[in-house]
This record gives C-alpha cells, structure tokens and sequence, in this order.
C-alpha cells in the first residue's frame, strides 16, 4: 500500500411524510454509522432531525450505532411510529365483530 486510505461511498436516508433526505456521503473504511451521521448532521444543518437519539438500521434492519456500515450501504434514521401497529390492527378487529348475542 503506499499511504492511500481506502473510502466507501454510504447514503444517509431520513423521511418525513412531508419530505424524505438522501444525503451520499464518502466515508473512510473504518468509519462505523455514528461517523456517518456525524458527518452528515455538520452538512445538513437540520435541527427537526433526532440526530442523537433515533433509532437506525441499514437497509430496514435496526444496527447500533458502532456497527460499521459497507460501500453502497443506506444508514437510515428511524422515527417513531404515530401508533402501535398492533394495537391499531386490535382496534380494527374490534370494530369489525359483530356484538355477541346472548
């Protein structure tokens, strides 16, 4: 090797419903998520997004924060959910029976 440091190129993706955020970002080989956001979070200078505390994943499946991310990877910052989509679905079923007779 002759001192060249070796880079991935990542996306960093957030969504709103009103708006979704695709930033692409070069990263050096060893950079783990956190760098990533960190990098990102000094260019995209956007205070509404949970920088800190979101929960992220890479390509729909959770990771942590430490977990190094591949060239091509998409690091996604997860927002929370308006509703439970469980107790939502038990919602729905309720509604839908009919009153039991007795």
């Amino acid at each position: 090797m002759n001192g060249e440091v070796r880079t991935k190129r990542c996306w960093v993706a957030y969504a709103t419903r009103e708006r979704q955020h695709l930033w692409p970002i070069d990263l050096p080989e060893s950079a783990s998520v956190q760098d990533a956001l960190a990098l990102v979070r000094e260019a995209a200078s956007d205070a509404s997004i949970p920088w800190e505390d979101a929960p992220v994943g890479i390509f729909g499946e959770p990771c942590g924060r430490s977990d190094i991310p591949r060239d091509g990877d998409r690091i996604e910052i997860y927002r929370p959910l308006a509703q439970d989509p469980k107790q939502t679905r038990r919602e729905r079923v309720r509604k839908l029976r009919k009153p039991r007779s007795t």
